[in-house]
């Protein structure tokens, strides 16, 4: 059964063929999903539009969010190519290096002002500019992870992001529930991507999350994409304002079987 089935879906936040963001695309484009891809940059051009064409020859539009005359003109662009959509997938963050160790306190205001922009801002933007294209009933999601609402140490200034990011996420659900347009956020537990790799130490995480976890394992891209196209369809019809963990349980761990592994 395909739960997409006529539904359009615009991806952002591919960066190659690891990231979360291509996982979800896959899973989406396997249940009947139309797609389209925004990326930002020459240097991801290649690898989006190589995945485009492999799902389905879907179309890929260069936009930098934190421009507004982008944004206009990317909602322009996609209101030519489908004229409506039924799902928003919104995997963009972004921080200095230099932000994502260290003292928190030491963070700069340009550093905080360009994280919260892009990783957070964003979201609200591309609502901003695309609501008029959602169909009633629509679904538009975003990508956060448990540092937003707990001290993962090294996370810092990504972790303040997210926490805006996802009350941005109930914010746009209120507004637009009247339209029965849902908006969800996915929490995913730690995942070898490329930007994952930014954050110092992350290569412990890996087997601290997996030893903590209740179902002691890590999870995988697969997984968060499988949950994005249960957010999509008709089976969450009722679901909004809310961040879904796809983290084996990690998150639900008050106390760790051995506290020198906890987090």
């Amino acid at each position: 059964m395909k739960l997409l089935e006529g539904r359009t879906a615009l991806i952002t936040g591919v960066a190659n063929r690891w990231s979360i963001a291509t996982a979800v695309a896959r899973a989406m484009h396997d249940h009947g999903a139309r797609l389209a891809f925004v990326y930002q940059g020459e240097r991801v051009r290649d690898e989006v539009q190589k995945l485009a064409a492999e799902l389905g020859g879907a179309p890929s539009f260069e936009c930098d969010v934190a421009s507004d005359a982008a944004l206009a003109a990317l909602a322009q662009q996609l209101r030519a190519a489908f004229g409506r959509l039924d799902a928003v997938v919104h995997s963009i963050a972004y921080a200095n290096k230099e932000d994502l160790g260290g003292k928190v306190y030491q963070t700069s205001r340009g550093g905080f002002n360009t994280s919260l922009d892009v990783s957070a801002y964003s979201l609200i933007a591309l609502v901003q500019h695309l609501e008029t294209l959602l169909n009633d009933g629509a679904s538009v999601m975003a990508l956060t992870y448990l540092g937003a609402t707990a001290i993962v140490p090294n996370y810092n200034l990504m972790g303040i992001a997210k926490a805006a990011l996802e009350a941005a996420v109930r914010y746009l659900a209120y507004d637009l529930g009247e339209r029965g347009i849902r908006v969800n956020a996915i929490s995913a537990g730690p995942i070898k991507t490329a930007s994952a790799r930014q954050v110092a130490g992350f290569s412990k995480m890996l087997d601290k999350v997996k030893n903590a976890a209740p179902l002691r394992r890590n999870v995988t891209a697969e997984d968060v994409g499988a949950t994005a196209v249960y957010l999509a369809s008709d089976l969450a019809a009722a679901i909004t304002a809310d961040v879904h963990f796809v983290d084996a349980g990690y998150h639900a761990m008050g106390m760790y079987p051995d506290p020198a592994d906890a987090l």
